[in-house]
C-alpha cells in the first residue's frame, strides 16, 4: 500500500488549499481597503461637540543644562574639579485619555491629561589629576589630555501631565487627513519633595511646558487611528542648587525638562 504524506494530501487539494487562501486574504484586503481608502468610515466621532479616546505614547526626554557663571569663569574652587555636565536622552512611556471639544471641522480644543514613566540621566565628568588646577585650553603642553573621571547620575520620576492643546487640521481627503497641534501643559511629580530631596540631582515637582506637534488622522470602519510626535519644553527652572551634592552643584545654573514623544491615539 502506497504511504500516504501530508505534502501528498496537500498537493492532491491544492486547488481548495489556494482558493481558502485568497478568499481569507481577499476579505482581510477589502475590510482594510474599506476603512482606509473607501468612503465607508463614518465613525461620526468628527460632527459630535463632544468625543473621546486614548493613547499610548513612548518618549525620549532629558535636561536642558546652563552653566552657571562661576563654572564658566573658573572662579569657585570646588566647581574647578568639573570638567562638564552632559544630559542624555532616555527613553520611557506614558498612557491617558483624550477629550475633544469640537469647534469646527478643522479646529478642535484637546485636554489629554496622562502620566508619564520618566528617567533623567546625567553625565558629570571630573578631572583626575591636578585637583581642578588644569582647565581645557590651559595646559602647556598642547599634546596633553587630562584624564576624566564620568559619573552618572539617575533621577526616575513619575509625572502626572495636563495638556490643553489646539488642534488644526486639514480638509479630509478620502480616509486621512493632516494636523498640527499645540498648547501648554501643567506637570507634577508624584512623589514628595522629602523624597525627591534624596535623588542625585534635585529638582522641583512642578513646571509648565509648551507644546507642538503633528500628524495624521487615518479613519478605519468603527475608530480612527492617529499617530502623532509632538515636542515639549519646559518653562520652569526646577533646578535646586541648595539640595543637590556640592561637588558639582554650584556648576549649574538652571535645568529644564524637554522630551519628544510619539503618541498612538485612538478615537
Amino acid at each position: 500500500m502506497q504511504t500516504t504524506h501530508f505534502w501528498y494530501k496537500l498537493n492532491l487539494r491544492r486547488t481548495k488549499v489556494i482558493v481558502a487562501f485568497l478568499l481569507f486574504f481577499g476579505g482581510i484586503s477589502h475590510g482594510f481597503a474599506q476603512g482606509l481608502f473607501g468612503l465607508t468610515s463614518t465613525s461620526g466621532s468628527d460632527d459630535k461637540p463632544l468625543s473621546y479616546g486614548f493613547f499610548l505614547a513612548g518618549h525620549t526626554a532629558t535636561y536642558q543644562v546652563r552653566y552657571s557663571d562661576a563654572f564658566v569663569k573658573a572662579t569657585d574652587p570646588v566647581t574647578g574639579q568639573v570638567h562638564s555636565i552632559f544630559p542624555k536622552y532616555t527613553p520611557g512611556f506614558s498612557l491617558g485619555f483624550i477629550g475633544i471639544l469640537r469647534f469646527h471641522d478643522q479646529f478642535n480644543l484637546l485636554f489629554t491629561p496622562k502620566i508619564g514613566f520618566y528617567e533623567y540621566r546625567v553625565d558629570v565628568n571630573y578631572f583626575t589629576t591636578g585637583a581642578g588646577n588644569t582647565f581645557p585650553g590651559n595646559t602647556t603642553d598642547p599634546n596633553t589630555v587630562e584624564p576624566l573621571r564620568t559619573e552618572e547620575l539617575v533621577n526616575e520620576a513619575t509625572i502626572v501631565e495636563l495638556p490643553l492643546l489646539f488642534k488644526y487640521r486639514s480638509q479630509r481627503f478620502n480616509n486621512t487627513r493632516m494636523y498640527f497641534i499645540g498648547g501648554a501643559s501643567y506637570q507634577f511629580r508624584t512623589k514628595s519633595q522629602d523624597e525627591a530631596n534624596l535623588d542625585p540631582i534635585v529638582t522641583t515637582g512642578q513646571d509648565f511646558t509648551l507644546e507642538a506637534g503633528m500628524g495624521f488622522e487615518v479613519y478605519f470602519r468603527f475608530f480612527k487611528f492617529a499617530p502623532e510626535i509632538r515636542f515639549s519644553h519646559g518653562l520652569n527652572n526646577v533646578y535646586m542648587a541648595e539640595k543637590t551634592n556640592p561637588a558639582f552643584s554650584s556648576a549649574l545654573e538652571s535645568l529644564r525638562r524637554k522630551s519628544i514623544t510619539i503618541y498612538l491615539n485612538f478615537q
